[in-house]
């Protein structure tokens, strides 16, 4: 058994919904100087993918090493069981310390007998609860949490607290209450000073459990959990005029690209789609089956506070990684930024989340840095998954991975010790029981989506058409490459079967 004395600190950074081409040194029309910043100490990983396309069954999986289909939390509305064997818990047997701070999104905002939510009303809004709350949660010793994007009703929890502690005890009037039904995509601009913003908490609560830590002596597990730049596209100034609409790139959805495409896709640019062939007993919600149709005019002010949200957000980013360097701990600190999924502002007429596979959705930002082991000012093309999270971060502590993770240890590739960790990765997606139920296999050149139960799929050849405007599934002549992606996603899935034992015996 390794102790924290053997392995590196880890700081684990991560935004919300953020599409992959939002860097500031990738896209001249963002501006991320800290994340710039931390890409020039390591490196950026241009085809990092999320193993699900939303939050909760991505988060469970950061922390559990294993797939939606796997840990049980598969989707929005679910939650990861306390029963489900997390990562925290071995970092804290090897001697770490362990924190998160931020959103957490473990559980659903509705709780039942059987299944009962700490993340649920009106349990998230009791704050004499959570000032007394010392219990671990999900492998985390220390625990800041909250559960709302920008203004939503869903306020509460330790960021509550800190409001209060800072005497801004109005803070109920600067969001939305729960009965509200103030439309947050009519106006951009959020009252909140941003003294107040979760941004300024995040950073602040970071950095001061970074000095404990270094005060004490003690190794860390910290995860910073961001809520930006998820919708709704809200942000206090000035950060709300910084960026000209006008001066904006907008995507747009090129004529005719749906008409090869599964059904839902097509019904997004309708006026009033009617999606109900797709609910059934056993679900609950359907994340983007609706209209996406939109006037350029809104969606532009929707991106300019879109970029706006990040760059506030990477203003407080830069906080944390002044505090590492004022610490003395940035050489010896495993440093990853990344996002739980991408998101759509007009990319193939699209403008929420769903089951929709492209790589605006799945691919998303990815940067590590650890000074001295992973290569400074490098973009790397090799094939990531946040799966891997836990197993590569248990690597650079020095602790024994669990065989029970089906995630892959990243760590010898990111410091160069061996060429290539991943040929594939694999994209999960349940959101319904059967009827919105569909898995990504993603190789080096081609991406192919099968969905549950159906005759149509999604077959692109992202090296010839790296815009994924032409869906071969249905093509005669790619009736063998068809077929040798159907065997090859089939490989995939029974490779990553858990085995949480070696076989000792031979019965």
């Amino acid at each position: 058994m390794s102790t924290a004395a053997d392995g590196h600190n880890i700081l684990f950074i991560t935004s919300d919904q953020q599409h992959w081409f939002t860097l500031g040194f990738q896209n001249p029309e963002v501006k991320t100087p800290n994340l710039d910043r931390l890409a020039k100490m390591g490196t950026t990983f241009n085809r990092a993918y999320t193993v699900n396309p939303t939050c909760t069954p991505t988060r469970a999986s950061w922390i559990t090493g294993t797939y939606p289909s796997q840990h049980g939390a598969y989707s929005l509305g679910t939650k990861l069981m306390e029963s489900v064997p997390v990562v925290g818990d071995n970092f804290i047997d090897a001697g770490y310390r362990t924190a998160l701070i931020g959103k957490a999104h473990f559980q659903p905002l509705a709780s039942t007998e059987e299944y009962p939510s700490l993340e649920a009303y009106p349990i998230m809004q009791d704050l004499d609860f959570w000032k007394n709350f010392s219990d671990k949660f999900y492998g985390f010793q220390d625990i800041e949490l909250a559960r709302n994007h920008t203004h939503e009703a869903h306020v509460g929890q330790h960021y509550a607290i800190w409001m209060e502690e800072k005497g801004f005890t109005n803070w109920r009037d600067h969001f939305v209450p729960p009965t509200g039904t103030k439309d947050p995509q009519q106006f951009h601009t959020w009252d909140i000073p941003e003294e107040y913003h979760y941004n300024t908490w995040i950073a602040e609560r970071t950095n001061q459990k970074m000095e404990e830590y270094k005060k004490n002596n003690e190794k860390f597990y910290l995860w910073a959990s961001f809520f930006d730049p998820h919708p709704a596209y809200l942000i206090p100034k000035p950060w709300d005029t910084m960026y000209d609409p006008n001066e904006i790139t907008v995507p747009k959805l090129v004529p005719g690209e749906h008409d090869k495409n599964p059904p839902h896709f097509q019904k997004t640019q309708e006026e009033q789609p009617s999606f109900k062939e797709y609910v059934e007993e056993g679900g609950n919600g359907m994340h983007g089956f609706h209209s996406h149709l939109h006037s350029e005019e809104a969606l532009r002010k929707n991106i300019a506070i879109y970029y706006g949200m990040i760059s506030c957000m990477d203003k407080y980013i830069g906080q944390i990684l002044d505090k590492l360097d004022e610490l003395g701990l940035t050489d010896d600190t495993l440093v990853v930024f990344t996002t739980d999924h991408g998101h759509f502002y007009g990319h193939h007429g699209l403008t929420a989340k769903g089951a929709f596979h492209y790589e605006d959705m799945v691919k998303i930002p990815m940067i590590a840095s650890l000074p001295g082991k992973i290569a400074e000012g490098v973009e790397s093309e090799k094939l990531q998954s946040n799966v891997d999270m836990a197993p590569t971060m248990l690597a650079a502590a020095g602790i024994d991975i669990p065989m029970a993770m089906t995630g892959l240890n990243l760590f010898p590739e990111w410091c160069g010790e061996i060429e290539q960790t991943r040929d594939h990765v694999i994209v999960e997606n349940r959101h319904q029981p059967t009827t919105i139920h569909c898995k990504t296999y993603v190789n080096e050149r081609y991406k192919f989506t099968v969905y549950f139960n159906r005759d149509y799929g999604e077959l692109f050849d992202l090296e010839e058409d790296p815009g994924e405007h032409n869906n071969l599934w249905s093509d005669d002549s790619a009736k063998d490459l068809k077929a040798e992606l159907m065997q090859k996603f089939l490989y995939a899935e029974m490779g990553k079967e858990p085995l949480p034992m070696p076989r000792i015996w031979g019965a």
